[in-house]
């Protein structure tokens, strides 16, 4: 039998962004695991959100944000050491002007949109 836990780890804890330097306060409502400012993370989980194995521990910059149907907006990280990809749900507190870079970054939204225009054209 497996017990090996496949659930997400709830970890709620201030941290000092490695990009930035910004000082991020514990979340309250959930867990913070971007920087409020650049978003930004640390790559520190491995396989389950929260269960801090990865050794890789690069930077994980944000690409593009995307709309879940059950986080809501969540944004796309990509390792800069290892080219792992995760994605986090936004906070209340998140830099909203950044967000609405990525939102517009998204690759996908970029695709339906250019099909949309071409199907009304």
């Amino acid at each position: 039998m497996n017990t090996e836990r496949k659930n997400f780890i709830v970890i709620d804890e201030k941290f000092t962004c490695k990009n930035c330097g910004e000082k991020n306060p514990k979340h309250g409502a959930s867990c913070r695991n971007h920087c409020r400012k650049c978003l930004y993370s640390e790559h520190i989980d491995e396989t389950i959100p929260g269960d801090r194995k990865s050794d890789c521990k690069g930077l994980m910059a944000p690409i593009y944000s995307i709309f879940d149907s059950k986080k809501g907006q969540v944004i796309v990280q990509k390792c800069l050491k290892c080219g792992k990809t995760s994605l986090n749900k936004i906070a209340d507190d998140d830099n909203l002007e950044l967000l609405t870079k990525l939102l517009n970054a998204n690759p996908e939204a970029a695709d339906e949109l250019t099909r949309n225009r071409r199907n009304n054209a």
